[in-house]
């Protein structure tokens, strides 16, 4: 049995408003979504075991902050994060809405060998995802997230790659507004390697149109849907990294070469930058262009990095973490807005 009129387009309401708020100015998206491995290696860095107990102590203690209701406007969780409950019985989703910010969920099973494309990678994770999908809305999410990982160097990523990972997105994103979720459509292209910051261009614009080709293709509503991009930037081994301003020039000018204007924001993800980087670049694409979207950030270790440390893993640092949480999450929120500067670093470190 089809969908109503009426059902289907109060569901298509839905998608456009929360699509809205995950970008609004002054705030973004905390990605709260570490696997139990990746985040079992950050907690061994700060001689914490990781326990479902530990690890969910550490997401109440972000999920608590005051920052939430000042800077984070969604929060993407892991899929035992979104079933877990503090210790007095509040589920985490409740305390993130409490705050009015939005739960997500991410929904990809990670990324594998391409095979045959030695040095690729493909996302996997479509099978059953209706079924999830549906489940995830029943516990409270509202959108969801699939990263595709698309390597660089001198010859990749071939061609075949990147069309192979945009048609997972779009299949992807087309089954989320199905169950009422709004899609995060991340295709990341990695910083790791000695490539300039043309070629990353290059390859980036090649991989947004062939993204945007497949959304089209597979009817996504865009207005109903949230882009978390790579920003345009030196790989890490580059001799010469192009410096804060070349960096907003060219991601801006790749993303309107690509993007459509009916794609209400454009969350970055941080992809191994330095926490003051990411604020710095975000913060010079806003103060330097006006875009037809929102710029905002989707950031996961250039958010939580400075908390992680201060934590340690105790209790009794609960109080200190949330405050380097909210300073971090604060710096990001005045960078949506141009308004960061890097005295306002110097001010809170003295």
């Amino acid at each position: 049995m089809g969908i109503a009129a009426g059902e289907g387009k109060t569901m298509s309401q839905e998608l456009v408003r929360t699509a809205q708020s995950m970008g609004a100015r002054s705030r973004g998206i905390l990605a709260a979504d570490e696997s139990t491995p990746t985040i079992t290696k950050r907690f061994a860095a700060i001689a914490t075991e990781s326990t479902a107990t530990s690890r969910r102590d550490y997401r109440e203690m972000l999920f608590r902050s005051a920052a939430l209701a000042e800077h984070i406007s969604g929060v993407i969780l892991y899929d035992e994060t979104l079933r877990q409950q503090s210790p007095d019985g509040t589920p985490l989703v409740e305390i993130i809405k409490s705050h009015g910010s939005i739960p997500g969920i991410k929904v990809d099973t990670g990324a594998k060998p391409l095979a045959a494309a030695e040095g690729e990678k493909i996302t996997e994770g479509l099978d059953g995802l209706r079924e999830r999908l549906n489940e995830y809305y029943a516990l409270g999410a509202r959108f969801a997230k699939w990263r595709a990982v698309i390597n660089i160097d001198s010859r990749l990523p071939t061609a075949h790659c990147v069309r192979v990972n945009a048609h997972a997105l779009a299949r992807y994103a087309a089954l989320c507004q199905e169950a009422g979720l709004v899609p995060i459509i991340e295709p990341e292209v990695m910083m790791e390697g000695d490539h300039d910051i043309e070629r990353c261009f290059e390859v980036t614009e090649f991989t947004l149109k062939t993204v945007f080709e497949e959304l089209q293709a597979h009817k996504i509503l865009l207005e109903g849907a949230v882009l978390k991009p790579n920003m345009v930037i030196s790989g890490l081994k580059c001799k010469v990294r192009a410096g804060v301003e070349e960096v907003a020039e060219m991601t801006v000018r790749c993303l309107k070469r690509t993007v459509p204007d009916a794609l209400p924001s454009i969350c970055f993800l941080s992809g191994g930058q330095s926490d003051v980087d990411a604020t710095a670049h975000l913060n010079a694409m806003n103060a330097g262009y006006e875009t037809p979207w929102n710029l905002s950030f989707s950031y996961g270790r250039a958010l939580q990095a400075a908390a992680l440390k201060a934590w340690h893993g105790k209790s009794e640092n609960f109080a200190v973490a949330q405050r380097v949480f909210a300073h971090r999450a604060c710096m990001n929120g005045l960078a949506t807005q141009g308004k960061w500067r890097p005295e306002l670093e110097q001010q809170a470190a003295e």
